[in-house]
């Protein structure tokens, strides 16, 4: 069994089934890189403390920078018999160094690692999902301009409601993912990263030492924006007993999930043959095995089923962390899963999306025909004769009994007389029907919108690839 950072006070070896159940390095290897970096900063505090010597500090910092260059260059294989990633690491710069491997855990705590580890994680991953979502609204916004003179039928209840420009249509796909943007943006800027919180209680290195090493990797990584409570640990037990920064990216990944999935669903429907309105690119559609005519929306459905998943994933953590003692338990250890599956989810969806919005067709001959059902320009006609001076709610019985008329006679209203029209109220007449009942004028009539526009955010919080190590 591979050498553990633990057991001098057991006399008995740990249960093989035991150990197998709670081990995580079958997951947590995705943390490599950062517990690397904590490594890195860990030597040179206690290089710093008189801990360690120039030399033995140097002899430490270049194995662990070979480890990293391994996992930057995708050829880092965690080693399944290891109990968890801070282990693994720890073994793989004893094979390197020797003895002197023994010095690098001086003074810390794996409690301490991993909460430094994933706060890395979810910042470097959230500067990633923030970038694809900056394209995603780029998409979205060629996508409304392609068809900026198209109009589509808005609905509520899934009824026809009223008439809306297809650049307000897909404008409001992306004020939701603009939103999304937004919240995430604010959570990367206030990310903040602790050393020195030992197993709970603190380190017995000088707080100035950690600040130090950490300042000094910040500003010679530029891996995170540096900022004055990003060094030392301010509150140990805190630090090692809080999740909350993991609970709220999940939050906003759920959102945003449940964005992706509320546009999926839109999609779906407009792209049955009972709508007919958009053609869906086959590189992202499946066929039957036994029905060759079908067309299914396969990824847009598999879109909308992830968000069980990711919502899952959110209340998961959330109830780990619901009834738990101060400081750290075991139990926190599968909060790692849920976050990763949920980043991994929302990574791929993004990545298909951007493409797949680009190769949408819209089928105007349908929209086209869709627009023709004068129910769609009821409420223009009520607003009409408001600006007639007739009261809203007489208006709106005199446009109902108008509709109810015309099912009843299987009559359009367009093709009505003056002097049937006149029937219902002496202000309406043939022509103003006609100008009335038109896509262009329903849309032009909202005085309240702003001159359609959308705008592509630009600006990011300063990217963070891997830092070079030297």
């Amino acid at each position: 069994m591979v050498k553990k950072l633990w057991g001098g006070r057991f006399k008995k070896k740990i249960d093989k089934d035991f150990f197998q159940f709670q081990k995580s390095i079958q997951y947590d290897y995705k943390l490599a890189e950062y517990d690397i970096y904590h490594s890195i900063i860990h030597v040179t505090a206690l290089k710093e403390s008189g801990l360690l010597t120039n030399t033995e500090a140097k002899v430490l910092t270049v194995a662990l920078n070979e480890i990293f260059k391994e996992v930057r260059e995708e050829k880092f294989k965690p080693n399944m018999g290891a109990e968890d990633i801070h282990s693994d690491i720890q073994n793989r710069v004893e094979k390197k160094v020797g003895k002197l491997a023994g010095k690098l855990h001086t003074l810390r705590s794996r409690n301490d690692q991993v909460v430094f580890d994933e706060k890395w994680y979810c910042y470097k991953e959230g500067i990633y999902i923030l970038s694809l979502l900056n394209v995603i609204l780029s998409s979205l916004n060629h996508f409304g301009n392609r068809y900026r003179d198209c109009y589509i039928p808005g609905y509520t209840h899934t009824q026809r409601a009223q008439v809306v420009s297809f650049l307000s249509y897909t404008g409001a796909f992306f004020c939701m993912f603009e939103r999304d943007f937004e919240r995430l943006d604010a959570f990367l800027k206030k990310s903040s990263i602790y050393i020195g919180s030992g197993a709970l209680a603190g380190s017995a290195i000088p707080r100035a030492a950690y600040s130090e090493a950490l300042r000094k990797f910040l500003e010679k990584t530029k891996s995170m924006p540096l900022s004055a409570k990003s060094f030392a640990v301010r509150n140990p037990l805190d630090n090692v007993a809080s999740r909350d920064f993991v609970i709220e990216f999940l939050n906003i990944l759920s959102i945003m999930q449940m964005h992706l999935s509320r546009m999926a669903e839109d999609f779906i429907l407009y792209s049955t043959k009972e709508f007919g309105f958009f053609d869906l690119p086959e590189e992202f559609c499946t066929g039957s095995s036994l029905m060759p005519h079908k067309k299914n929306p396969d990824f847009l459905e598999l879109v909308r089923g992830s968000t069980g998943k990711v919502y899952g994933n959110l209340i998961a953590v959330l109830t780990i962390m619901k009834g738990l003692p101060l400081t750290y338990n075991r139990d926190m250890q599968l909060d790692k899963e849920p976050l990763f599956s949920s980043v991994e989810t929302i990574k791929g969806e993004l990545k298909i999306t951007v493409d797949f919005i680009g190769k949408i067709e819209l089928n105007r001959k349908r929209l086209e025909r869709a627009l023709e059902d004068e129910e769609l320009y009821a409420t223009e006609l009520v607003e009409f004769l408001v600006y007639r001076g007739v009261a809203f709610s007489h208006a709106h019985e005199i446009v109902g009994k108008l509709i109810r008329y015309s099912e009843d006679e299987e009559l359009k209203i367009k093709d009505m007389s003056d002097k049937v029209l006149k029937k219902f109220h002496r202000r309406l007449t043939h022509k103003d029907i006609k100008k009335i009942m038109n896509p262009k004028y329903a849309v032009s009539s909202k005085k309240s919108l702003p001159k359609e526009t959308t705008s592509v955010k630009s600006s990011t919080p300063k990217g963070m690839a891997s830092p070079k190590l030297k």
